[in-house]
């Protein structure tokens, strides 16, 4: 009986929240969500085909750019399912497998789009504060081997606290926070030892997100110190034009991040729609953004997408 109970607790089911208080209305919530995945989806797959189809843009900056555009576009395939499947009132409930795949999913490519990001402030850093030895620093083969170093550290570090969340017991309410899995919304649910979960998964953010903006951080106080020892006004305001697109794609990424923190860790006396709407904006808002940053604010992108606009108009 006993083991028949364990095995329920590790087969159960887990009730995904739609948008509390709004319940009636999720059919009319679906249009605008559909409009923002569809928006992700599009935005990042023309980023893509701008990339792969003009020969100009086959330099390292748009190489790590496409790499973001990818991982953008993961993680809006990642939760679309789940998302859109409790507005549309086709998915309620998920099962313990899925919702760990889908965590593992979420968690990796959130490593990955911050290890993308301090490649990038890497990039900007050697473009403006050793520009004679770009092209011999950066080269097809450094950024293979640079993107093959992310995929390897976003893929391979997360497995064991993951792998452990099928062995832990639920015997809390299973009623997660959102309408998509996450580690902490699982551990908090698990009445089992969840030392090792909280040991490593510490360890994996402080490792992975905080290093990396921290590494950002000082790339940019590099660069804005050669900046300011420029001796031309024009000059100085050209090398941090440069630089515009790829902090506001690091704010947009690290801000939401940091409120979800605060609110799972903090704000358990929040309203539940609190915690929804910042589950939202951290997995919608970067893939969302990204194209639209980078279509604006890089001429080189932006003259390729009204090119390829006015080509389909013709």
């Amino acid at each position: 009986m006993s083991a028949l109970s364990h095995s329920h607790l590790n087969s159960s089911t887990f009730v995904l929240t739609g948008v509390p208080g709004l319940e009636n209305y999720s059919l009319w919530l679906s249009i605008p969500f559909s409009s923002i995945y569809a928006m992700v989806f599009l935005g990042n797959c023309m980023i893509l085909h701008v990339i792969r189809t003009e020969p100009s843009l086959h330099q390292p900056m748009f190489y790590f750019l496409a790499m973001l555009a990818f991982t953008d576009l993961c993680m809006g395939l990642s939760t679309v399912y789940t998302v859109l499947g409790v507005l549309y009132g086709f998915m309620q409930e998920i099962s313990l497998d899925f919702c760990i795949a889908q965590s593992y999913f979420i968690h990796g490519l959130s490593f990955m789009e911050s290890s993308v990001l301090l490649a990038m402030a890497f990039d900007r850093y050697i473009a403006i504060c050793n520009p004679l030895r770009y092209s011999s620093i950066l080269t097809n083969d450094k950024i293979m081997k640079i993107g093959v170093a992310i995929s390897c550290r976003s893929s391979l570090l997360i497995p064991p606290v993951i792998i452990r969340l099928k062995f832990l017991k639920y015997c809390r309410p299973h009623i997660l926070s959102h309408s998509f899995c996450l580690h902490q919304d699982l551990i908090r649910m698990a009445c089992s030892d969840i030392r090792f979960n909280s040991i490593y998964g510490l360890a994996l953010v402080v490792s992975n997100l905080l290093l990396d903006a921290v590494l950002i951080l000082i790339s940019y106080i590099m660069i804005l110190h050669t900046v300011l020892a420029i001796a031309s006004r024009e000059e100085r305001m050209k090398s941090l034009q440069t630089c515009v697109s790829h902090i506001c794609a690091v704010l947009v990424f690290y801000i939401p991040i940091i409120g979800l923190t605060m609110v799972h860790r903090f704000g358990k006396h929040l309203s539940p729609l609190v915690h929804v709407l910042m589950g939202n904006i951290y997995i919608l808002f970067p893939p969302l953004m990204n194209p639209i940053i980078y279509s604006i604010k890089t001429h080189q992108i932006r003259r390729r997408v009204q090119r390829l606009f006015s080509s389909k108009a013709i």
